[in-house]
C-alpha cells in the first residue's frame, strides 16, 4: 500500500462516519502512522465549517489535523499544477483550480490521491487515484 493524499470529499465522508471510508482509514493505519491532506483541502474544510459555524466539527477537524500531515503548497506543486491546467485547457477539459492544485501536490509528493471524484481526477496524466468510498 502506497502513501496517500486524502481529498476533501473523502475526508468529509470520514467525518460523517461513512462505514466504507472509515474502514479504509483503519486499514491504512495498519501500514502508516498518519494521513496526508493538502493545504487546499484544509482550506476547503475549514471555510465550510466556519461558514456553517460548526464548532464541534471544527474541533474534531483541528484535532485530526494536529495528529496528521497538512502538506503545504510549494513552488514545485504550483508548477506541476500549472502544467496540468495548461494540458487540460488545450484539450478543452477544464478543472477548478483547487482540484488542479491538489493534484499537483499529490504528484510532487508521489502520493496516491484518495477521492470520490474519479471522473475529474482521472483526466490528469500520471496521477494515481483510488476511491475509498467504493467497496
Amino acid at each position: 500500500m502506497r502513501e496517500v493524499l486524502i481529498d476533501t470529499d473523502i475526508l468529509s465522508y470520514y467525518f460523517r462516519g461513512d462505514k466504507t471510508v472509515t474502514n479504509r482509514f483503519s486499514l491504512y493505519l495498519d501500514y502508516y502512522d498518519s494521513f496526508n491532506i493538502s493545504m487546499i483541502t484544509y482550506f476547503e474544510v475549514l471555510s465550510g465549517l466556519l461558514m456553517n459555524d460548526a464548532r464541534a466539527q471544527l474541533r474534531k477537524f483541528e484535532a485530526f489535523c494536529s495528529s496528521n500531515n497538512v502538506i503545504n503548497i510549494s513552488e514545485a506543486s504550483v508548477t506541476l499544477s500549472a502544467k496540468i491546467a495548461a494540458h487540460l485547457q488545450r484539450k478543452g477539459s477544464v478543472l477548478d483550480n483547487q482540484d488542479v492544485l491538489i493534484a499537483g501536490i499529490a504528484l510532487e509528493h508521489n502520493l496516491v490521491l484518495i477521492t470520490n471524484n474519479e471522473k475529474h481526477f482521472s483526466r490528469i496524466p500520471d496521477l494515481q487515484i483510488d476511491n475509498w468510498k467504493k467497496i
